[in-house]
Formats: structure tokens, C-alpha cells, sequence
């Protein structure tokens, strides 16, 4: 009987999360609520637990801030991955591969754990080159809550340059003052 309860946690502790609902974020309440914005090159990545949950962190080498202070190397937490051979997988949850180049929308929890800000809402991928690059977000397919009728909604693709969102984080930041 023990033998089986084991196996059954084990089992358990190896299976996806099946979904996760998120609520759905403006790039408005993304600039306000975040502690940091900014572009970076994904470096490298590991996986390790904290309590109960696998975190990936991905060394991200900051090449430009559109809120806050950062610079230099950060390192970013995402929930879910692989570590000790055991995997847990977050829905919702971002993945990168080094030499990725996005816009992350950062919150820093009182712990000192810094991670995106809704998930796969909170990152824009730079899709071209120059001094005005294009970046898209494609949109997350889990379950989606408004935040003021909490009734499911959609999620959409939002595609901009960077320019326009400099000139966004400024005008909202200016306006939230």
C-alpha cells in the first residue's frame, strides 16, 4: 500500500497543470503594474525548486529599460520546467530559448523573485531588425477573465514597433502620476 501511494504522488507530481486562468491585461495596467519594463537577449537558462514548484530562470541580458532602473544581467522566473527529473508544466507559463530578443513586463515579488507579469501577456517578441524593430505578442489561450465583469473573454494579438511602445510606457506612466 505504501509502495502505491508513492508511485501515485510521484505520478501525480509529473503531470501538467491542465490550465490556469488569467486575467486579462491591458498594456495599460501592464506598464502600471509592473516594477520594470524592458528589452533583453535571453542568455542561458536551468531549472530548480522553490518549495513546491519548478521555476525556470532565464539569465536575460538587459539592452534597454523603459521602466525602471535595470541593467546588466537579470535573471527572470518562470514557473514550470524540469528539474531532478521531475517536470512540471505551467499553462500560460512562456518558454525561451537563448538569443531571443523581447520586451518583458517585470514584477519583483517581496522575496526578490522577478517574473513576467501575466504570463505570456507580459512578453514581446522583437520579430525585426534596425532601430525600430517590430514586436508581436501572440495571444494566450488559456482561460481569460475580464476584470471588471469577470466573464470570460478572448485574448489578441498585439503587434506594435518599439517605438510606439516607448512612446505608450511614457504617456501612461506620465498619465498614472
Amino acid at each position: 500500500m505504501r509502495n502505491f501511494v508513492l508511485t501515485l504522488v510521484l505520478a501525480c507530481c509529473g503531470m501538467p497543470l491542465q490550465c490556469a486562468t488569467l486575467e486579462r491585461l491591458s498594456l495599460t495596467d501592464m506598464v502600471v503594474k509592473s516594477t520594470a519594463v524592458v528589452r533583453g537577449q535571453v542568455l542561458s537558462s536551468s531549472s530548480a525548486f522553490s518549495g513546491g514548484i519548478i521555476y525556470t530562470h532565464y539569465r536575460v541580458q538587459v539592452t534597454e529599460s523603459l521602466k525602471g532602473g535595470n541593467s546588466g544581467v537579470i535573471d527572470l522566473a518562470v514557473p514550470g520546467g524540469v528539474a531532478n527529473g521531475i517536470r512540471q508544466s505551467v499553462s500560460g507559463s512562456p518558454e525561451f530559448q537563448p538569443g531571443d530578443d523581447c520586451v518583458f513586463f517585470l514584477w519583483t515579488s517581496k522575496a526578490g523573485l522577478t517574473q513576467v507579469i501575466g504570463l505570456t501577456q507580459g512578453v514581446f517578441r522583437v520579430t525585426g531588425n534596425g532601430t525600430d524593430p517590430a514586436l508581436s505578442r501572440t495571444p494566450s489561450h488559456e482561460l481569460m477573465l475580464d476584470q471588471k465583469t469577470h466573464q470570460p473573454v478572448k485574448d489578441a494579438q498585439l503587434s506594435m514597433k518599439l517605438s510606439d511602445l516607448r512612446s505608450a510606457v511614457i504617456n501612461i506612466l506620465g498619465a498614472a502620476k
